[in-house]
């Protein structure tokens, strides 16, 4: 007799196993299947993100950053070091421990709340049930009351550069160099891009972006994007806009890569190519001919504002549907969607998502930009406030960047929070709170932020909205 269980979800990832946590923990037998494997034949939880996403990229911006602190900023903090070096075996190996610590720590919350781990590829069937084909072939169905899809996304490859060996690489080969490539070559100046970008650029690789668009981070505020420009070109990150590659040959240990630009063809010589235009969701042989479910012609799953697929009992979540291939959306789709099952209401706002980019200085943004704001016709406000005025800002040696908020001009609303600089991977969750509880730039410009924090920009960039800044000369003055 097969396996039954209330819940089954397909994909580890952090959409995944929080939706098999959430659902376990409301009372549901629970089952998650994943099929991927690391380096030593072991199932791996935690997908792209944990295995070789969020987390190890973190981890070697981390690393890359400090040692460029020590190499070029710590003298400014009067500490004097001679000949720094960087390991890259050991900076790698680093990275390998945080990764095996989290995959593990999955295993654990799976145990602890009673979710069956499946080894195996999981493929929904008709009528809710789950064929999952094992490691060594053999072939299990399963059938469950609800089925939730989180089987995550994969990097798109090009035809102009085909992956070749450790040469042409995707995010998941940049993430794992065992030296600093003299010339590193990216395709796509987006996050991954950047972020891998910048690790490589730090310890010392001379790097090449080559970006096909003709602006810098179109999706995020341009006051914003222009400065974080002008930054990372300074650090030495070469960032060329309106690059189409069209082609590459591998000539030894070595590409050169063909490209159009403005001036017409040209050729640029790397010792590794990282190929990072993006992601797609990973549907192959997920699902069987009369499964039911309906994708559109990107490959995303069809769902409605609350996950559910075209099945009823069939949910869909993470980079698998509509929205930004983010770990925290997918991670609270999953708690949605869980609720759901177990019967209780539940709903997720997606204007309030938090996006990053963990270069250094950090971009974060949740909310319009004033673009959007013009092309939508909304009356709106602006208040900024540069790091260079934050007296902690100043005494940890770092003043790039400034906050901005955007309100509404007759709700005084805010629509927006747009954050360049230090930290503001965790200063943009003061945005997010403030627009999920709705309110006004006057909210914050009333509330006390503590003396010297970097927080202080996000109450003065508030105050500037109307013109009642302390920390900047010559605000708007009211009558």
């Amino acid at each position: 007799m097969a396996q039954q269980f209330d819940v089954v979800v397909i994909g580890s990832g952090p959409a995944g196993y929080i939706a098999a946590i959430k659902a376990a923990q409301l009372g549901k037998s629970t089952a998650c299947i994943e099929k991927w494997v690391d380096h030593s034949g072991k199932t791996s939880l935690g997908g792209t993100c944990l295995n070789v996403g969020c987390i190890p990229s973190k981890a070697l911006l981390e690393s890359s950053e400090k040692f460029h602190q020590a190499q070029s900023e710590f003298s400014d903090h009067g500490i004097n070091i001679k000949d720094v070096k960087i390991d890259v075996k050991a900076m790698m190996a680093r990275k390998d421990a945080i990764v095996s610590n989290l995959t593990g720590g999955i295993a654990g919350l799976f145990k602890a709340n009673g979710v069956t781990s499946i080894e195996g590829k999981g493929k929904l069937l008709a009528n809710k049930k789950v064929e999952v084909t094992k490691h060594d072939g053999s072939v299990e169905v399963i059938e469950a009351g609800s089925v939730v899809l989180a089987m995550g996304s994969v990097p798109i490859e090009i035809p102009p550069t085909p992956l070749h060996k450790d040469i042409i690489v995707d995010s998941t080969g940049a993430l794992a160099f065992d030296h600093v490539p003299k010339r590193v070559g990216v395709i796509g100046a987006g996050v991954i891009g950047l972020e891998l970008g910048s690790v490589w650029n730090r310890v010392g690789s001379d790097v090449i972006i080559l970006e096909a668009l003709d602006k810098f981070l179109p999706f995020a505020d341009q006051m914003i994007a222009k400065s974080a420009l002008k930054v990372f070109e300074k650090q030495g990150l070469s960032i060329r806009l309106s690059c189409r590659v069209t082609g590459s040959e591998v000539k030894g240990k070595t590409v050169v890569v063909t490209y159009q630009d403005a001036e017409g063809e040209k050729t640029v010589e790397f010792d590794k190519l990282i190929v990072a235009v993006g992601r797609r969701p990973y549907t192959e042989g997920c699902f069987s001919d009369d499964s039911g479910v309906t994708m559109d012609e990107r490959g995303f799953v069809f769902v409605d504002d609350q996950c559910r697929t075209t099945v009823p009992g069939v949910y869909a979540v993470g980079d698998l549907v509509r929205g930004p291939m983010l770990a925290h959306k997918g991670m609270e789709e999953g708690v949605m969607v869980a609720e759901i099952i177990a019967g209780h209401n539940a709903q997720m706002n997606y204007e309030t998502i938090p996006s990053v980019i963990y270069t250094h200085p950090e971009i974060s943004w949740v909310g319009k930009t004033e673009e959007q704001l013009k092309a939508e016709g909304v009356e709106f406000k602006v208040g900024k406030m540069p790091f260079a005025a934050v007296g902690r800002a100043m005494a940890q040696n770092d003043t790039t960047g400034m906050v901005k908020i955007i309100a509404d001009a007759k709700t005084d609303r805010i629509l927006g929070m747009h954050i360049f600089g230090l930290s503001s991977s965790e200063l943009i969750a003061q945005g997010v709170i403030s627009m999920e509880f709705a309110a006004s730039a006057e909210d914050l410009q009333l509330t006390c932020f503590a003396h010297p924090t970097l927080s202080e920009a996000v109450h003065d960039a508030a105050l500037a909205v109307d013109g009642k800044a302390l920390h900047i000369p010559n605000p708007k003055r009211r009558k």
